[in-house]
């Protein structure tokens, strides 16, 4: 059996799903007014002195915090079905088919959130892999990740504590940015922004 590693945002995407689900709930004039708050936040990660993990629970906190998670998976399910399937790549789902077709393991390996890929990665029939979001014992989400943010070298690290790569013939991955050169060096059949033709 091969395994096929792929990122999600820019990759199988043609945009972040993370600012295009915050819209998508709080409409654009909030997030938009949300955003501009980040601003210094945004610049100092593009300068890389702060870590885009730490900027984006920040920016998840300020939306979401407090709020039921229950109340947030119902939109999920309408995002998912109605929003989403907009910004994805046919080239890239050609792809996951393809990788279906072989008997391959197929992974999805992402630094965006559990509260729309694993509704999306079930409809799919993949793994996931991504950046969890904590909730209380109440079911309310508390703005904080109860896991690492899933980018760079814990993408492989989560890999590796989810499977044996040693016993895959050939493992394959697909990424489009920085996130994603550690998972691509772990792969036989390495392919940067395969998709954005």
């Amino acid at each position: 059996m091969n395994l096929a590693l792929f990122d999600f945002d820019g990759t199988i995407t043609t945009k972040d799903s993370f600012i295009d689900f915050v819209k998508f709930i709080k409409g654009k004039k909030v997030t938009y007014a949300g955003l501009v708050l980040f601003v210094p936040l945004l610049a100092l990660m593009k300068l890389k002195l702060l870590s885009n993990g730490k900027v984006k629970q920040k920016v998840f906190s300020y939306f979401f915090k407090g709020e039921s998670l229950q109340d947030i998976q119902v939109k999920v399910k309408q995002y998912v079905e109605k929003s989403l399937p907009k910004m994805l790549k046919k080239s890239a789902l050609d792809r996951i088919q393809y990788h279906k077709a072989q008997g391959d393991r197929i992974v999805l390996v992402s630094a965006s959130l559990d509260l729309w890929l694993e509704e999306w990665t079930k409809s799919e029939g993949i793994e996931l892999i991504c950046t969890k979001i904590e909730v209380d014992s109440e079911g309310r989400v508390t703005g904080r990740f109860s896991s690492p943010n899933c980018y760079g070298q814990e993408k492989v690290n989560r890999i590796k504590m989810l499977l044996d790569v040693h016993k895959y013939e050939k493992i394959y991955a697909y990424g489009d940015s920085r996130g994603d050169r550690e998972m691509l060096q772990l792969a036989v059949k390495p392919y940067f922004k395969r998709f954005n033709k």
